[in-house]
């Protein structure tokens, strides 16, 4: 199958975090059909046009999803919340590629149990990581340079000067209520609010964080079996508005425990996407697509499954393919080969 025959589903695609995956696909390949769903197909016209290639498309899933309605499709991307899971199930049943952004740590269970009782004929990915798997590969990366890891504290700074959508909106808000979380080994579902952490921000500030079940807790960890990891929301000023720019989306990693050279060492990192919280969410979900089509020269992934980001996105490496993104990565006297 020719590239340019390739159809993908972009359920929100003409919102802010899908109207930028689609931009990010079209700029690696021109050839690739691509459906912008919605409630308002109309709102999508004028992206549409400027993609070329590119159409819209009634999509409400409130009211159900259809996929007969559409000619193949190949791959579709979720860049709404979908609470009753069709997108994926339907993915699921008929062998289609999906990508779903808005699951926390207590809503995959529904699917993958689906997914152990039938055979998936194409990868089906749960990135409901922060920024789609950004963060959580970047601390693969990280890890790589520690025989072991005793700490990983992670967070996310929302600046309320970055313009987001309704689905990035609707993470802003989640941190509200329980959270999963490791401590000394032990899996715990603790209270939001009742567990802050101070975080020490980039310009020598510091913040409230409160712990959030983002899937990179339990995915850092499945490959690292450091014993205390958590993912905090933070809200505060970016480093984009210190400069006076735009508004960016900060990810703060803070790792401690033995080096390879067996030096006790803690090491914090901060990756900065200029553009905010929608386009760094983009850059994630464009590198699973890169991976599951094969494009910008990526082996295509033709085996059927369920996925995370770091168990399709082979790249060792991301800190090099986030800078050609102009996200800019920020390590603490940690050297990267």
């Amino acid at each position: 199958m020719k590239t340019q025959e390739k159809r993908i589903l972009i359920v929100g695609g003409y919102g802010m975090v899908g109207s930028n995956i689609a931009r990010l696909i079209r700029k690696a390949d021109k050839g690739i059909n691509l459906i912008l769903g919605g409630r308002n197909p109309d709102n999508g016209m004028s992206l549409a046009k400027e993609l070329n290639h590119t159409e819209t498309a009634y999509v409400n899933l409130e009211e159900g999803f259809d996929l007969s309605a559409f000619e193949k499709i190949d791959l579709i991307i979720s860049a709404v919340d979908d609470h009753s899971n069709i997108l994926r199930e339907t993915a699921i049943s008929k062998g289609i590629a999906c990508i779903a952004v808005s699951e926390l740590a207590d809503q995959i269970a529904p699917t993958a149990f689906l997914g152990l009782h039938k055979a998936i004929a194409a990868p089906v990915v749960y990135a409901g990581h922060w920024q789609a798997g950004l963060l959580t590969l970047m601390a693969r990366e990280l890890a790589s340079k520690f025989s072991q890891i005793e700490t990983i504290e992670l967070a996310g700074l929302y600046d309320p000067k970055d313009m987001v959508g309704p689905l990035v909106a609707n993470e802003v808000s989640g941190f509200v209520g329980e959270a999963l979380i490791r401590k000394e080994g032990n899996w715990l579902s603790v209270q939001a609010k009742e567990n802050p952490r101070i975080i020490h921000l980039h310009n020598g500030s510091s913040a409230i964080g409160y712990p959030m079940s983002t899937l990179d807790v339990p995915s850092i960890a499945a490959f690292t079996s450091a014993k205390n990891i958590r993912f905090d929301f933070i809200t505060g000023e970016s480093i984009g508005t210190g400069k006076g720019l735009h508004a960016s989306h900060d990810l703060y990693i803070t790792i401690s425990g033995t080096l390879l050279s067996g030096e006790e060492r803690t090491f914090s990192t901060i990756v900065s996407g200029p553009e905010g919280n929608s386009h760094l969410t983009a850059v994630g979900v464009y590198l699973i697509t890169e991976k599951i089509l094969g494009l910008n020269g990526e082996s295509e992934s033709k085996t059927g499954g369920l996925y995370l980001p770091e168990t399709i996105i082979s790249n060792q490496n991301i800190s090099n393919r986030l800078k050609e993104f102009g996200v800019e990565v920020m390590e603490d006297n940690l050297e990267f080969s």
